[in-house]
């Protein structure tokens, strides 16, 4: 189900504050562990950065933080929305068309990479692509939703003129091609991740189907998925192969560069 949201740049403190709310029922954050605070929201708009909230009626429904980076890059720090309404990519054509507007010709973020709707929302509905594999990168997660786990993340890029972007703006999804040969470098077996062959052209490296669940389920599967990723994905990348898009809701694309 999609619902329309009213998207709007935020300005007060009335307003920064109701996205921290937002924020702390989404990842229910530790009090001292919020990655952003309303003070400093104020401190970032003040100074020209992005901050945007998605209004349902009176009711805040998402929100979204940003701050400049290097080489006309916005850095998207914080996007949070009600999930199953198509907020969250509502939230980005906004993001992208603020960035546009200002000259600016990427967008970044990080993404936790076991987490399947998020690698399927950031590859194949917005066309990102991963740049980046960075390990335990905030450290180790004290929320709601990472329960301890190490911080691996992916840093997405989101080239906004491209046009595979442009098309998945029109909601052409970006699906990626992958050829009879592909081998499967990561699989899952019941739950757990076995690792394969990754001597292929394309190599499919799968995530688990429910991290959050799996954490608080089996903590040991969890632990096992998160370094088996790391190991795999992230050795693939380090080794300068490039991750061509999400499949079927379960296994990154990586080709391995001639």
């Amino acid at each position: 189900m999609t619902t329309s949201a009213v998207i709007r740049e935020l300005h007060t403190n009335e307003e920064f504050e109701r996205v921290d709310e937002l924020f702390e029922r989404i990842w229910g954050f530790e009090p001292d562990g919020r990655p952003i605070t309303a003070g400093l929201m104020r401190a970032l708009t003040h100074a020209g950065n992005y901050v945007s909230g998605a209004f349902d009626g009176d009711r805040m429904v998402g929100a979204s933080v940003g701050f400049f980076g290097q080489d006309s890059t916005l850095h998207s720090q914080n996007t949070g929305a009600a999930a199953g309404r198509g907020i969250g990519f509502e939230l980005k054509l906004h993001q992208r068309q603020w960035a546009l507007d200002r000259g600016i010709s990427r967008i970044t973020w990080t993404y936790d990479p076991l987490v399947r709707r998020n690698a399927h929302f950031n590859l194949a509905k917005l066309g990102a692509r991963p740049a980046e594999y960075l390990p335990c990168f905030y450290g180790v997660m004290a929320d709601a939703i990472n329960q301890g786990d190490e911080s691996d993340r992916i840093l997405a890029v989101w080239p906004l003129t491209d046009p595979a972007v442009e098309a998945a703006v029109r909601r052409v999804p970006c699906l990626p091609a992958v050829p009879e040969d592909a081998v499967v470098g990561l699989g899952d077996d019941g739950g757990r991740p076995v690792e394969g062959r990754t001597d292929g052209r394309v190599v499919l490296v799968a995530v688990p189907e429910d991290i959050e669940r799996l954490r608080g389920v089996d903590a040991g599967a969890a632990k096992a998925w998160r370094h088996a990723v790391r190991e795999v994905l992230g050795g693939l990348m380090e080794e300068g192969a490039t991750v061509t898009g999400f499949h079927r809701k379960t296994y990154y694309v990586v080709e391995r560069n001639a």
